[in-house]
Order: C-alpha cells, then sequence, then structure tokens
C-alpha cells in the first residue's frame, strides 16, 4: 500500500483531529491514527471511544488498504520536516510504515487495522442545521459553566434542546448557570441532548473560521457532526439534566447597569486581595455607586473600589465568588451589562444590557454568604 501527499496538508489535517487522542487510553491501539486507502481519497480517524473524529484527504494513489499508525511519531516527523510531497510505502503483513521524504526516511511500527474500534454509525433520527458561527458562539459561551463532578454527569455537558421557534443551549456547575438561546436555529421534529464537555472543547478548536454550515444529526446515543471534511461522533450523556428553568428568578427588583469592561477590570484587581479558598468579594450598591471590596483576614490584605453605576430598586450589599464574575463577564461581548437581584441570599442574574434580535444570553451566579468584617 503506497501513497504520496504534501506534509503540510498531512499535518494540518492529522492535527485537526489529534485533540481526541488521549495519553493513556483504555485500548493502547488508540495511541493511533487509523488510515483507511481507497485509491485517492485517505480517510483518517482518531478516537477515545466516548469521541470520534474523522477526516478525508485527497492523496496520490491507485491502491486500496488500512493500517493504524502511531499519532504522536508520525505528527513529530511532520512538524520538522519542511513542505514537500513525501511518499508513505505501507507493508500490510509486517505493519511496517515507511515515510519518504526528499532527503531521508523515517521507518516506524504500524498496527492491524480490524483492532481499531469501529466508529458508530449514527441513524439520522433527529436532523438540524446550525452555521458554525452560531456554533462556535454558543460553545463559547456556556461551556465555561459547566461541572467537573463525574458524580453529576448531566452537568458535565451542555444541554442542548432543539426546538420549533429556538434552540436553547445550557450548562450549570450547581454554583453557575448560563441559558444561551437563538431564534435563528430551529428544528422541525424537536429534542434535547446532552453533549460532552470534551466533545465540544473539540468540536470549538476544529471549526473553521470562515462561516459554514454544520449537520448535526442524532439518535438516542449519538451525535453526529459534519462540516467541511470533518466529521465528528460523540456518545451522548445519558443522564437528565436538572429543571433550570425553576432556579432563574423572575422578578429580581434591583437592578444595577454598569460597563462591562470597567466592572471586570475593578473584579480582577479586587479579587487579588480575596481569599484564595472563597474568592469573596463583596459589592454594595448605594444610590448610582458601586463600591466593590474584598479581604483575606489570614494575610492582612484587603482592597476596595468604587465604581458610577446606574440602580434601580433599593440598596444592597451582596457577595459573590469573584472567579466566577469574571469568567461570565469576560465571555460577553457587549459593552454594557444588567446585574439584576433580590436579596443577598438569592441568586443574581447577569444580562447583557442590550441584544442580538436572534440572541438571548442569561447567566446565573448563586450569592456566598458575606463574612461580616464590615
Amino acid at each position: 500500500m503506497k501513497f504520496i501527499v504534501n506534509s503540510v496538508y498531512l499535518l494540518k489535517q492529522l492535527s485537526n483531529i489529534n485533540g481526541v487522542i488521549t495519553t493513556n487510553p483504555v485500548v493502547p491501539i488508540l495511541e493511533n491514527f487509523l488510515f483507511e486507502l481507497d485509491k485517492g481519497t485517505l480517510t483518517v480517524t482518531a478516537s477515545d471511544l466516548q469521541t470520534s473524529m474523522i477526516t478525508e484527504l485527497q492523496v496520490e494513489s491507485k491502491e486500496k488498504g488500512s493500517i493504524a499508525v502511531p499519532a504522536r511519531i508520525l505528527l513529530e516527523t511532520l512538524k520538522n520536516l519542511p513542505e514537500q510531497p513525501v511518499t508513505f510505502s505501507i507493508d500490510e503483513s509486517s505493519y511496517s510504515v515507511e515515510i519518504i521524504s526528499d532527503n531521508g526516511r523515517y521507518k516506524l511500527s504500524g498496527e492491524n487495522a480490524t483492532d481499531f474500534p469501529r466508529v458508530p454509525s449514527v441513524s439520522n433520527d433527529f436532523y438540524a442545521e446550525i452555521s458554525s458561527e452560531v456554533l462556535a458562539r454558543a460553545i463559547s459561551n456556556t461551556i465555561f459553566a459547566t461541572s467537573n463532578d463525574e458524580l453529576r454527569p448531566a452537568m458535565t455537558g451542555v444541554y442542548i434542546n432543539l426546538g420549533e421557534k429556538n434552540t436553547v443551549f445550557v450548562s450549570t456547575d450547581g454554583h453557575r448557570l448560563v441559558r444561551y438561546r437563538r431564534k435563528d436555529v430551529t428544528s422541525e421534529n424537536g429534542s434535547a441532548i446532552i453533549i460532552p464537555r470534551k466533545a465540544l472543547n473539540l468540536l470549538k478548536t476544529t471549526l473553521p473560521t470562515e462561516n459554514t454550515p454544520v449537520s448535526l444529526d442524532f439518535n438516542m446515543s449519538n451525535a453526529f457532526f459534519r462540516f467541511g471534511n470533518i466529521k465528528m461522533i460523540c456518545r451522548l450523556i445519558d443522564e437528565r439534566f436538572p429543571d433550570f428553568e425553576n432556579v432563574i428568578p423572575v422578578n429580581n427588583s434591583i437592578k444595577m447597569t454598569i460597563d462591562r469592561l470597567e466592572l471586570l477590570g475593578a473584579l480582577k484587581r479586587i479579587s487579588i486581595y480575596a481569599n484564595k479558598t472563597t474568592h469573596q468579594v463583596r459589592l454594595k450598591i448605594t444610590g448610582s455607586e458601586l463600591q466593590i471590596s474584598a479581604e483575606d483576614l489570614d494575610f492582612s490584605n484587603e482592597a476596595n473600589e468604587r465604581l458610577s453605576c446606574e440602580h434601580e430598586g433599593e440598596d444592597i450589599e451582596i457577595g459573590f465568588n469573584a472567579r466566577f464574575l469574571i469568567e461570565m463577564l469576560s465571555n460577553l461581548d457587549v459593552d454594557r451589562v444588567q446585574l439584576t437581584m433580590s436579596a443577598p441570599n438569592k441568586a443574581g442574574v447577569i444580562l447583557p444590557a442590550s441584544t442580538d434580535s436572534n440572541e438571548d444570553i442569561l447567566m446565573l451566579v448563586m450569592p456566598v454568604m458575606l463574612n461580616q468584617y464590615a
């Protein structure tokens, strides 16, 4: 089995799918790329059993065959080669792979392709199409709020509810929640799925920069994304997602509107002085002034800043985890934000002060009990 391909072209395609390969996989063969050659088309698969990524590329060849090639050594070789055509010569009886460049030969040991786990096929029980731009935005706005707690698997992914009128993306870790809704993404035969965080991270890094349609097929157990020459199949999280709508407060009477970057900058500075375990910052809103303060009693560190804001409702003093606020504000790309609250022990809600007609985003954060040092 033999084929010729441009070294940079091959490296780019392999790099797109390499993120799925783990260092210590459950099955050792998963440290390899699966190469399947069918005349002029080379199909390359990478998998960790939960998620598989496939890319197709055109090569010079008239042959057919398959082999598993060690991913790390192949990528390192290609990264260090200047751009040139390289020839792969594969002995399918001994599974040896020889890479021939303009001025060198590199021989490595492959494995039998039949030992590589089969990628599940997805019958398109449900189908939707979404632009890569919208999908990337939805992932960026939700993935940071997913949980790392494997005991609550439903929260380790992003919940996607495809409906006839809109599509909702939701993530939560129990301390904060993000609901991102798109009116321009709909599905006639609506359904809800939970996609694991790793699969979405891979998707986000692989999506093309130019706007491209992404097709999504899914059934009860797997989702299948396809765009350009890349396919990704991932196992869905088969759990019940928390009833998030009941958690979102509907009548927060205290509203503060403020410049997002001013608030973000102040929080980053003040959080340096916060307790390293609780990351607690205190927000005191009186009239049209917001005072942000933090104190670490163990080291006698403290800081406070004053910012001007627009304020409706009663004055309030409330504590939050600064890291959560910083992450949420960093993921919004609006000039001004609104923080709505009802009481120091009730959730606060962050909203953009102005919104896109197709986009609706809400970020909820639970308060932390204030240490009474003031």
